[in-house]
């Protein structure tokens, strides 16, 4: 134990060590959600050393832990067959240069299969389908009971929870304005659908 912890205080390990107690510390940051593991991606563009389709934080803590193991084992391994001085130092250097080539290749592996839990683009959202007409697939719409099903631009469809406020009739197969959402009921709000209300008809 005394020989692995000698080794992950001195150089070239002990670089690795710092950036990795960083990483260490910015995921309890996450876990009590001081931080998000995105807050550091408008910084950095990943793409360049072909690491992009992850959080920056993500690449950055791969990269420091696959370094400071591949570090930490070189220098155990060869610090009983290599004498001190020159040679040494450059034994050091040449382990500093190894693991961060190690480091850099493995974490590009490990990016493919991780590149599909980050989406770069944000799904779908409820508050897009405000705006949009919907078709009534409950016998009534009230201001306690209703649902509709509603296209999404990308073509998808949902069937939503919505409500009404008035007496003007919206029942089974009637077309619907999503005009507003309840983020606390988690439904939206529907008035009668009237084509000649409506903006885009007359464009």
């Amino acid at each position: 134990m005394g020989m692995f912890l000698e080794a992950a205080a001195g150089f070239p390990t002990v670089l690795f060590t710092a950036a990795l107690l960083v990483a260490v510390c910015f995921w309890l940051l996450v876990a009590v959600g001081v931080a998000g593991a995105d807050s550091f991606d408008g910084d950095a563009d990943l793409d360049v050393l072909g690491l992009g389709g992850m959080p920056v934080a993500v690449a950055f803590s791969l990269l420091t832990a696959v370094g400071w193991f591949s570090s930490l084992s070189a220098t155990v391994l060869l610090d009983p067959v290599v004498p001190g001085g020159a040679l040494r130092g450059l034994t050091d250097l040449a382990v500093l240069a190894a693991s961060l080539v190690a480091a850099w290749r493995v974490t590009r592996v490990l990016v493919r299969p991780l590149h599909r839990l980050f989406p770069d683009e944000p799904g779908p959202s409820r508050a897009d389908f405000v705006g949009l007409t919907c078709t009534i697939r409950t016998g009534r719409v009230d201001a306690e009971f209703g649902q509709a099903e509603v296209a999404a631009l990308d073509g998808s469809t949902a069937v939503v929870q919505v409500r009404r406020q008035g007496d003007e009739p919206l029942g089974l197969g009637g077309t619907g304005l999503l005009y507003a959402y309840d983020e606390a009921g988690e439904f939206f709000w529907v008035a009668p659908y009237d084509p000649a209300l409506d903006p885009r008809q007359a464009a």
